[in-house]
């Protein structure tokens, strides 16, 4: 039974480092010298960076999945910690429910902001406000972390929803 809990407590820190480095990280979109993400946009060789604002045409879709991409991993750190309260509080025999309905937000979350991104990258990239031409590009890493941690998420909320606490 140790041995399942750690292996269940190193998948959950898992999928919270996937989501905390596919929403920080600048390398939703990257070409062959620029990198953008949600936040901004840089070009990387002149190592000069700026802000994604209101001036860009799709700015309520950038919003869309930072505000999705927040709210998974806020899901994901308090699911570890509704995970952790309830290892010691709950009676032998009873399941990690509110654990696995907390994670499957964060799946929910980290799922919509992914598709968003996905649907509407073309619109996103045809901007007048980037100062560079970044529709020539194609999806990063931290798209692809967050895609992962959409399948870390969903398979960490269904096993704490088959999980029952025993001795």
């Amino acid at each position: 039974m140790l041995i399942l809990l750690a292996f269940i407590i190193v998948f959950h820190i898992t999928s919270a480092a996937l989501l905390f480095i596919s929403t920080i990280d600048n390398a939703w979109w990257v070409g062959d010298n620029f990198s953008t993400d949600v936040w901004r946009m840089c070009a990387t060789n002149t190592s000069t960076c700026m802000a994604i604002t209101s001036e860009f045409n799709e700015y309520q879709s950038i919003q869309a999945v930072q505000a999705a991409m927040i709210l998974s991993t806020i899901f994901c750190c308090v699911a570890f910690l509704v995970f952790i309260l309830q290892l010691f509080r709950l009676k032998q025999g009873e399941r990690f429910v509110l654990t696995s309905i907390i994670q499957l937000l964060s799946c929910l979350c980290v799922m919509i902001a992914a598709s968003i991104y996905t649907d509407r990258h073309e619109e996103l990239h045809q901007s007048h406000g980037y100062r560079m031409e970044v529709s020539k590009g194609q999806y990063g890493y931290s798209f692809v972390l967050a895609w992962i941690a959409f399948a870390f998420t969903l398979i960490s909320g269904v096993m704490y929803l088959v999980l029952r606490k025993r001795k």
